[in-house]
C-alpha cells in the first residue's frame, strides 16, 4: 500500500506589480514582432502572436482605444522602427 505525504500548509503573499506587468499589461496595445506571425493573421486563425515586449496573446480589441506598452515603445524605438504617437 502507498503512503500519504502531509505537507505544512504554505502561506502565499500577494506580490505588487508594476504598471507592465500582469493585468495591466492587457489593457495596452503591443507592437507585433512580425518574425512570429502577423495580427490579420492572429485574428482570423486564432492563433497568438508575439509583441516585441514578449507578450503572447490572440488579438481581438482595438488596439487604438488603448496606451502603447512603454516596453514595446522601447524596443522599436531602439531598432529604428517607426513608433506611433500615443
Amino acid at each position: 500500500m502507498s503512503q500519504i505525504e502531509v505537507l505544512p500548509e504554505e502561506r502565499v503573499e500577494p506580490r505588487t506589480t508594476t504598471p507592465s506587468e500582469d493585468g495591466d499589461h492587457e489593457r495596452m496595445a503591443h507592437i507585433v514582432d512580425e518574425r512570429f506571425g502577423t495580427v490579420a493573421e492572429a485574428i482570423v486563425n486564432g492563433t497568438p502572436c508575439v509583441a516585441l515586449c514578449g507578450k503572447v496573446w490572440v488579438p481581438s480589441r482595438d488596439p487604438k482605444r488603448y496606451p502603447l506598452c512603454p516596453t514595446c515603445r522601447e524596443v522599436a524605438e531602439a531598432r529604428g522602427w517607426p513608433v506611433p504617437r500615443s
